[in-house]
């Protein structure tokens, strides 16, 4: 588009235009607001981080248990929003314990009432992107999922972010007798996993996944 037309998408005049471009005048709310609606990153535009949506395109949440439809956050804050960082894994950087300790990719923020309703605690969720094809069909690469900080109990089974051998990685959870544990990946031409009681040192279960974020296909 040139300045008019762009302009015009926002609702204000060319010369408007070429003084927000030329860094002369700060744009409003509502251009803000007119120029996100035509898909526009205003994330982007104001911090230089991606939004999840700005960098996936259209998306829509999901419950990972059953796929239930769930409001998507937003990338951009209001006053009694929930700040929840999303961190790429596999970009980890760190010992592997503490998601804290690692570089924040861009935050999503959720009503706390929403939150609530998922069953998440403020400040004890946090997001983390999906590589890999392992558990296709429940969770693709490039999705984002939330993650329940506070859910670290396998008896109950789940789709779980686990630390193993060092590694995070994202698996289906079942707790077997004797305290053994069966790592299964929904996708069928991965073998399932059994860590046995006596190599449980080596595991570490960080949260249930509660919440897919992915592509609208």
């Amino acid at each position: 588009m040139n300045q008019t037309q762009f302009g015009d998408l926002a609702g204000v005049t060319k010369k408007t235009q070429m003084l927000y471009e030329g860094e002369q005048r700060s744009p409003k709310a509502d251009y803000l607001t007119s120029i996100a609606n035509a898909g526009v990153d205003v994330q982007y535009l104001l911090t230089g981080n991606r939004s999840v949506a700005g960098s996936n395109g259209s998306q829509a949440a999901y419950r990972v248990e059953d796929g239930t439809p769930i409001g998507l956050g937003s990338p951009t804050p209001s006053a009694d929003a929930v700040p929840v960082a999303m961190y790429d894994i596999e970009a980890a950087a760190g010992a592997g314990r503490s998601l804290e300790a690692e570089p924040i990719k861009t935050t999503l923020y959720f009503p706390p009432e929403q939150l609530s309703a998922l069953g998440l605690s403020p400040g004890r969720v946090a997001g983390v992107q999906v590589r890999g094809d392992s558990m296709e069909g429940t969770l693709e690469d490039g999705d984002w999922t939330l993650v329940d900080l506070s859910n670290t109990d396998p008896r109950q089974e789940g789709v779980f972010l686990l630390l193993v051998s060092g590694e995070r990685r994202i698996k289906r959870v079942q707790r077997l007798a004797g305290g053994a544990l069966y790592l299964i990946s929904d996708n069928d031409h991965y073998q399932p996993e059994m860590i046995p009681p006596e190599q449980m040192r080596e595991v570490e279960i960080l949260g249930r996944c509660e919440v897919r974020i992915g592509r609208i296909s």
